[in-house]
């Protein structure tokens, strides 16, 4: 498979995740839904914003909301027992999609400027 087109499926799958994980696997027992999907969907959604200039831009800050989100699925499946099952795909997706976007710039060789 192309590391590319996975690392766009793993994109897509932490944005249904969050939808999904915020909206009824484990809303939020002492907030809103909505601003729990905002805080956490959103910021997925902003390298749409990238993606009408460069695919590769796009996904450079995919990349780096990644490793946040990584974050986020550890802290959650640590310490929160309801979520832990959305936080450990959560974390699974998130590995996905920084090793497809690793093995898509393994062979990237940036040309010299003159």
């Amino acid at each position: 498979m192309n590391p590319r087109k996975l690392a766009l499926a793993a994109w897509a799958g932490l944005i249904l995740l969050h939808l999904a994980w915020h909206g009824w696997l484990a809303p939020p027992q002492n907030g809103s839904s909505g601003l729990a999907i905002a805080l956490t969907a959103g910021p997925l959604l902003l390298p749409l914003l990238a993606l009408r200039r460069s695919l590769a831009r796009a996904l450079l800050w995919v990349g780096i909301l990644g490793l946040f989100y990584f974050c986020h699925g550890v802290i959650a499946a640590w310490g929160e027992p309801r979520a832990r099952g959305p936080a450990l795909v959560e974390i699974v997706l998130c590995l996905v999609l920084i090793g497809a976007l690793g093995w898509s710039a393994r062979g990237y060789r940036r040309k010299p400027r003159h």
